[in-house]
């Protein structure tokens, strides 16, 4: 028995990799995400098995205690079985936790690594993560912890100099806005980025002074990717002729 976790990308259903379609062209059942776009699902073939297990915050979803059982049970059925998630598995998307548990069940598994939304929606939109003399490195952070609370590393992303990349984070814009603020840095430049990768993407960019009432006004909402630090100002930069 064997499970295969593909990563698929950031939304657009050309940046999956080309192992990942062809694990899907010889897929027998598939567990795929609600980021995990739709047209991917047309690389299976005509009879394979696909069963949505998508989780959304603030939204009804399939508990991960029953995916685990249903990557087992289908294991078991068909002997393989394939979990599709959005982006990178290994990158907040609990990929690790899943083939334990069917390593727990004797099911042998097979990685194929994703495009993590964290890095190519940024770079999609124009801001470069890292570029020499604004940022020598970046932090990429979740807004959600196991019980639902930002997470303490922001505080410490916040103090440093790197770009911070916030993922899951747009129900706690509130709390990070006010931990950059309490450091002083309300003019540190913010991007948010909706619906990445997507032809329907929207970005929202200003500074931590005045990103609240940007996004009250834009109507940008979840799912989004936040960068803080001076590379999120580029796209607004002109470009020299």
């Amino acid at each position: 028995m064997k499970l295969t976790l593909i990563g698929a990308g950031p939304g657009d259903p050309d940046l999956i990799t080309l192992k990942g379609v062809k694990a899907l062209q010889k897929a027998k059942v598939v567990l795929y995400d609600s980021l995990a776009h739709p047209a991917l699902l047309e690389h299976c073939p005509t009879d394979c098995e696909k069963i949505l297990v998508g989780k959304r915050f603030g939204k009804t979803s399939c508990a991960q205690d029953e995916i685990n059982n249903l990557i087992v049970h289908r294991a078991q059925q068909y002997g393989e079985v394939v979990r599709l998630k959005g982006g990178d598995s290994f990158i907040f998307g609990r990929g690790y936790e899943e083939i334990i548990f069917a390593a727990q069940h004797g099911i042998t598994y097979e990685v194929i690594p994703g495009i993590s939304s964290s890095y190519s929606v940024p770079a999609l939109a124009g801001i470069p993560l890292t570029t020499r003399g604004l940022s020598e490195s970046f932090w990429v952070v979740t807004g959600t912890t196991r019980d639902h609370a930002l997470s303490k590393d922001v505080h410490f992303a916040a103090q440093s100099t790197a770009t911070v990349v916030i993922l899951m984070g747009m129900h706690k814009l509130h709390e990070i806005v006010d931990i950059y603020a309490n450091i002083g840095k309300i003019d540190e430049h913010i991007a948010i980025i909706q619906n990445g990768s997507m032809p329907n993407q929207k970005i929202v960019s200003g500074k931590i002074s005045n990103i609240l009432p940007l996004v009250q006004v834009s109507g940008i909402s979840s799912p989004t990717i936040i960068v803080i630090g001076p590379v999120a100002t580029l796209p607004d930069l002109p470009l020299e002729e």
